[in-house]
């Protein structure tokens, strides 16, 4: 469609009004004609200012329609140059900043000039004014305009008898073709094209032809709608007969309902149920009852009755709070662990005194393997509770906990609630495993609904989205486990009570394969004790140099391993036992994985060592410095995130102040590129301990003064030189122990940190503390370590 107008067809139509400039709004996708009273949504900042200015003079603005409604910022050529001038009779102010607007629309108008373009669009514009037609073919066009329109209303129920009134009284042909414009159903394009025309017998003619399209196309639509209208009435008849057909059939003793109904019936009598439960699940079955068996709706009504009758509303285990069984239990299933063990013996005398299980939840935190899972079991065993598991990892979805609406297809409850049916007990002791791997999505946040069930005030009544009816979680034992309690949401970490789980060391892990996994995998594969000679030597060799982790997982497999090529060769030599030694455990499990080759007296330049905590536990990480001319270039390699970054950063600031103090070259800055890498390139590390192993490495580089490599140290350091406390000094510190480091640097702040340390740990190490960087500096280059 054109937008541009013919200049010489205005010669008769326009009246030229004052010349005064107009605030103009621009519409997206939206025509307007005169007459109409309308309300619509401004919120573009020159569209706001537009109106603003209109609101301070005479309330008058300009509307005139975008020829493309995704243009954010219209210029001139983006308006169509026909629009109607409408007066502001009300504002309104909606969240957002935006405001509703509702005008009256007086008269179209045509844009004879843009003024200004900001902070709003400004225009002087002329008034159209349509001319009266008297010829013969004019009037006749004119009468079958309006007979169409009458039934276009008709066919459209908008039969409003005030514009039917309305019409008939009007004798002005341009006022008749806005009437008929505002109440047409039109696309915008064709809207502007009715409004733009200036030619009243033209704009009378085009009105004419789209009333007829449209009457066309709803005439083909009704014909359609009655079509569809007759298919319901035959479905309609086809339901009254199969209801005649069951009420038959139960006459006669011969429809499965009325036997699935009333076993329904006796199941809730059955049920010690609340009177609001019973009445819901009475109206579910009275409808199940009058719904024909074989449709889908039977089937839902059903599914969701079987659920509720099958929930153990009132079914419980008699739980044992026996503190010295549960000793017993924990002893036997767990090597070590004491703080651990205490304070679940602390909880569960608590829970005996009070009767309840209000109070935190318990949280278990701590790397892969050490045996977080197996301690819940312990637990569950101890109090003769049902044991059920449920894994967060991955869970994005608010619906796994909460279950779906029924009027979604194939809706089911949500898993809290599933575990509970299986578990066929309202007590069980229930396991929420990797609460820490939950994530979120535009489906919801599990973690928030997940607040409520933990929530011991108000479990009593959680209500899942599919059942509709509250159940009461308050008997049931929750306990979570993590890995890491940095990524779980502040309001659900508030809920539940910490308890940390520790890497094992060397000696504890040797306890536990002698006591646990090896008779466990012998048992496994079908041997005997007698089949399989292994010493405590041959085990300490597969802990130091087959697996480096803080639990028991890796070696569990090893030992698993071992007991299959035990086996492989008992059955194809014919052997009673088969000894396993040093000097052939690379025949079962190949050569050595990990080593051990720190000399105690070997010492390197820009060489130190480093300790990391992960959410496996501790690491070692050894820090490389190197120098080479240049420019003063600081290159940081392996992966770093911005906080070991920043801590690079810091160090050398520091250095850089200290130079001149610690016999270092002034202008190395200027004249050394420098270059820091922490090794294994693949795996991305961060965090804020590792500040004073950076700075060392420098100062050793740039000092050319060797760095004992039996040695290793964690802390973050500031411009300033001060050291700062870290975390996860246990796991450091058996991650140094495991590797053969015997010295090591630690913040002065952390010497509380040293109580969790086992004697026999403190014994193999020489731990010192440091309170600033000239410590370091005088331990580590002054020959005391």
């Amino acid at each position: 469609m054109s937008s541009n107008i013919d200049l010489q067809s205005l010669d008769d139509t326009i009246v030229i009004v004052e010349d005064k400039a107009y605030p103009l709004i621009p519409l997206r996708g939206l025509s307007v004609f005169p007459g109409m009273v309308m309300h619509f949504d401004v919120g573009r900042s020159k569209s706001v200012s537009a109106l603003e200015e209109a609101m301070a003079d005479d309330q008058i603005v300009v509307l005139v329609c975008q020829k493309d409604a995704d243009v954010d910022m219209p210029e001139k050529e983006d308006l169509y140059d026909v629009g109607t001038i409408a007066m502001v009779k009300q504002l309104l102010k909606m969240p957002g900043n935006i405001i509703r607007v509702l005008v009256e629309i007086q008269s179209r108008v045509y844009i004879k000039e843009y003024i200004d373009i900001e902070p709003y669009i400004k225009v002087l514009i002329d008034d159209i004014k349509g001319s009266e037609l008297e010829d013969k073919e004019s009037i006749a066009l004119q009468r079958m305009t309006k007979q169409t329109f009458t039934k276009y209303l008709s066919l459209t129920k908008k039969a409003s008898p005030d514009i039917i009134l309305a019409m008939e009284s009007i004798d002005d042909t341009d006022q008749l073709l806005d009437v008929i414009g505002a109440n047409l159903i039109l696309d915008m394009e064709e809207s502007q094209e009715l409004l733009q025309e200036i030619d009243t017998k033209m704009r009378l003619f085009k009105t004419y032809e789209v009333l007829v399209k449209e009457l066309e196309l709803l005439e083909i639509e009704k014909d359609i709608d009655d079509k569809v209208k007759d298919q319901m009435d035959k479905q309609q008849k086809e339901y009254f007969l199969r209801e005649q057909m069951r009420v038959i059939q139960d006459e006669l003793g011969d429809g499965p309902t009325g036997n699935i109904i009333e076993e329904y019936r006796e199941k809730l009598e059955e049920l010690n149920l609340d009177d609001e439960i019973k009445e819901k699940v009475e109206k579910e079955i009275s409808r199940l009852a009058k719904v024909p068996s074989g449709t889908s709706e039977s089937g839902v009504i059903q599914t969701y009755i079987e659920w509720i009758l099958e929930l153990p509303w009132d079914k419980q285990t008699d739980e044992v709070l026996d503190l010295k069984k549960a000793r017993n239990v924990l002893d036997e299933d767990h090597y070590s662990l004491e703080k651990v063990k205490e304070r679940i013996l602390e909880y569960l005398a608590v829970a005996k005194l009070s009767h309840s299980l209000k109070g935190p939840i318990l949280c278990l935190v701590g790397p892969p393997g050490v045996g977080k899972t197996s301690i819940a079991r312990s637990i569950a065993r101890s109090t003769d509770r049902k044991f059920v598991r449920m894994s967060l990892g991955g869970m994005r979805d608010e619906a796994e906990i909460r279950g779906h609406r029924r009027t979604y297809v194939g809706a089911i409850p949500g898993r809290i609630i599933y575990n509970i049916k299986q578990a066929e007990s309202k007590n069980p002791l229930f396991l929420l495993d990797e609460i820490d791997k939950m994530s979120q999505d535009f489906r919801g946040d599990p973690a928030s609904a997940l607040l409520e069930v933990l929530d011991p005030e108000q479990n009593s009544t959680f209500t899942d989205n599919y059942l509709e009816l509250p159940f009461d979680l308050s008997k049931v034992m929750f306990i979570t486990t993590a890995n890491t309690i940095n990524s779980i949401p502040v309001p659900l970490l508030d809920r539940m009570e910490i308890i940390e789980v520790s890497g094992y060391m060397a000696q504890e892990k040797l306890k536990i394969v002698e006591k646990y996994l090896l008779p466990k995998q012998i048992k496994m594969h079908g041997l005997k004790r007698s089949s399989i000679k292994i010493s405590e030597e041959t085990l300490m060799e597969i802990i130091n140099y087959y697996s480096r982790e803080s639990g028991v997982r890796e070696l569990e497999r090893l030992i698993s391993r071992i007991c299959r090529v035990v086996a492989k060769i008992i059955v194809e030599e014919d052997r009673k036992s088969v000894t396993v030694n040093i000097k052939n455990l690379e025949k079962f499990l190949g050569i050595k994985k990990y080593r051990f080759d720190i000399i105690e007296d070997k010492k390197e330049i820009g060489v130190v060592n480093g300790l990391a905590w992960t959410s496996v536990g501790g690491e070692t990480l050894q820090i490389e410095a190197l120098d080479m001319p240049g420019k003063g270039k600081i290159e940081l390699t392996g992966q770093l995130g911005d906080v070991m970054k920043e801590s690079a950063r810091a160090g050398m600031s520091y250095i850089r102040a200290k130079a001149k103090e610690l016999g270092i070259n002034e202008n190395f800055y200027k004249e050394l590129d420098i270059h820091l890498h922490v090794p294994e390139g693949a795996i991305p590390k961060d965090g804020p301990s590792a500040g004073i192993t950076m700075t060392t490495a420098l100062i050793s580089l740039l000092t050319k003064k060797p760095v004992n490599q039996n040695l290793a140290m964690t802390g973050e350091i500031t411009l300033r030189g001060r050291v700062l406390p870290i975390g996860g000094v246990k796991e450091k510190l058996l991650a140094a122990h495991r590797a053969g480091i015997r010295n090591i640097i630690i913040p002065a702040d952390n010497q509380k940190d040293l109580q969790e340390i086992p004697e026999s740990i403190k014994e193999d190490l020489k731990i010192s503390t440091v309170s600033n960087m000239d410590d370091v500096i005088k331990l580590v280059f002054n020959g005391e370590l």
